[in-house]
This record gives structure tokens, C-alpha cells and sequence, in this order.
């Protein structure tokens, strides 16, 4: 019950900044209000918004990490990144070593340019939806 929930209000989220997206772009015609479902049919990943010209920058996805499994090292490069975890335990490891505890009902921001991976460290699956935007 709590995950159905936590997922409403990140659908939510997601409708209202592209709400946001769509009213600073409706002059152009580009960008448009959408709701997605969070339903990854067992796949690893599901790209939720693809980035330009469907949105003005921001790209986002649910990742979904079985036990040990990693996303793999990544830079957000000249993006800020967010996670909003679902369900699941894992933790994000930066390059210098450093980590973060990742768990259910928890948000992650990670800034520009920073290099980092999220591994599912629990018993179960680590669900979690992705999204970054440029940073400048």
C-alpha cells in the first residue's frame, strides 16, 4: 500500500513538472502534459520521458535492480539527477568511494558532473524512477 501510494505521488510529480514544461513551451507547440504508467512488464528499465523534443530537457526512467545487480558507473555529466525509490535497499556509490543508503520512501539528488553507480545491496527488488534535467 505504501509503494501504490509513494507511486501516485511520484506520477503526480512527474505530471506537474511536465505541466510546468508544457505551459513554458505551449507557444512553440513542442512539449505536452502526459501521465505514465510505472509498469516495467519485468524489464530492467522503461524509459518514462526520452528528452527533447518530448520534453524541453528533462529525460527520466523506472530502473528495477534484483539483488547485487548495478546500474553501472555513470557521470551525470552537465545534468542533476534524482531518484525517488519505490521499494528495495541499495546504496549509490560516488567515485571517491563515498556512499549513500538508498531505501523505500527515500529521495537522491546527485549533482552535475559527478560519477556514480546505485547497487541493490537488500533481499528483494530495488524499483526506482530516475530523472534528470540540464543543469544550466
Amino acid at each position: 500500500m505504501r509503494v501504490q501510494r509513494l507511486t501516485r505521488a511520484v506520477i503526480g510529480c512527474v505530471a506537474i513538472v511536465l505541466g510546468a514544461a508544457y505551459a513554458q513551451e505551449s507557444t512553440k507547440g513542442k512539449p505536452s502534459a502526459k501521465v505514465m504508467e510505472l509498469d516495467s512488464a519485468g524489464r530492467r528499465e522503461l524509459t518514462l520521458l526520452s528528452g527533447p523534443p518530448e520534453t524541453v530537457t528533462m529525460r527520466s526512467g523506472l530502473v528495477s535492480l534484483e539483488p547485487n545487480q548495478s546500474v553501472g558507473k555513470h557521470s551525470t555529466k552537465g545534468n542533476e539527477e534524482m531518484l525517488v525509490v519505490l521499494e528495495g535497499k541499495g546504496k549509490m556509490v560516488f567515485n571517491d568511494g563515498s556512499e549513500l543508503a538508498v531505501e523505500a520512501n527515500h529521495v537522491l539528488y546527485c549533482p552535475p558532473q559527478t560519477e556514480h553507480n546505485v547497487v541493490n545491496t537488500g533481499t528483494g527488488t530495488l524499483r526506482y524512477v530516475y530523472i534528470v534535467a540540464k543543469a544550466e
